[in-house]
């Protein structure tokens, strides 16, 4: 599946930013991430137009387009899909609930009538069903439905950059895991820092003689390499993660290149 390309890239030269609903100088017209919006921030060299019209009212400004929301900007925030102005607390298109959203309604319906089937063929043998069930695309797919409702992250993530993870935290920690998501192109070392972050970890990754935190998969426990990616991972040929999976957070010794048993983890929800 081929990816959408969505967005502008920001103008300024040491910027280049690229941002999926960008700014629009009304004087310009030039295209500028939310940093370099003002026309002090990207030094425009236009004058501003219409000044006239703050005698019949005050400056233009541009009213939100979404439901109740009675916020307004002075320079447009434009929505490249449906093309209607908002503030910038619904600039983003699952924030407006926008008529253009690619929301895969008939996908979603049948993830809830398998996530259904899956409960009603349960039987007796819990523990057995359900580590089986965790190391399977299948599962991390019904598992998907339930992070979304749950997952802490990054709210201005795109939709389509989102892979969430059951993140079970160390044995140390106070719970045993936490629904989160991460950007897909983020590398693992950068999962890290944002996991411990969102959890309250101690993170003495830049310690050259402490215990590193290290990101493990659910099934081998070894310790995915910090430079990899998310979607190289979510690739892979031969064990790879799933979106709706799982992922362990644990401390390692400098030499240890993994967990020697995961099931003290994955057993505890």
């Amino acid at each position: 599946m081929a990816e959408l390309d969505i967005g502008k890239h920001c103008q300024i030269d040491s910027c280049n930013l690229k941002d999926f609903l960008p700014f629009v100088c009304d004087s310009c017209s030039g295209v500028f991430c939310l940093e370099h919006r003002s026309r002090e921030a990207h030094s425009c060299p236009e004058e501003p137009v219409k000044r006239e019209s703050q005698t019949t009212g005050g400056p233009k400004s541009y009213p939100c387009s979404f439901e109740d929301c009675k916020g307004k900007e002075l320079l447009p925030v434009i929505c490249p899909q449906c093309e209607r102005h908002f503030c910038l607390s619904h600039r983003h298109q699952d924030d407006h609930k926008c008529e253009k959203l690619e929301v895969q309604k008939p996908r979603m319906a049948a993830t809830k009538e398998l996530v259904q089937k899956i409960v009603a063929s349960k039987d007796g043998s819990k523990n057995k069903g359900r580590r089986g069930a965790k190391n399977s695309a299948t599962a991390a797919k019904v598992a998907l439905m339930k992070l979304k409702l749950h997952a802490a992250g990054d709210k201005g993530l795109p939709q389509t950059e989102r892979t969430y993870f059951q993140v079970y935290l160390p044995k140390e920690s106070k719970d045993s895991s936490q629904p989160m998501f991460f950007c897909s192109k983020w590398s693992v070392g950068k999962v890290v820092d944002y996991a411990a972050s969102l959890a309250s970890l101690k993170n003495n990754n830049n310690v050259l003689t402490a215990k590193k935190l290290r990101l493990c998969h659910p099934q081998t426990g070894e310790a995915l390499r910090m430079d990899d990616t998310l979607l190289s991972l979510l690739a892979h040929p031969e064990a790879p993660l799933y979106n709706g999976g799982n992922v362990i957070l644990e401390y390692l010794d400098n030499e240890c290149t993994g967990l020697e048993d995961v099931s003290d983890y994955v057993t505890q929800s």
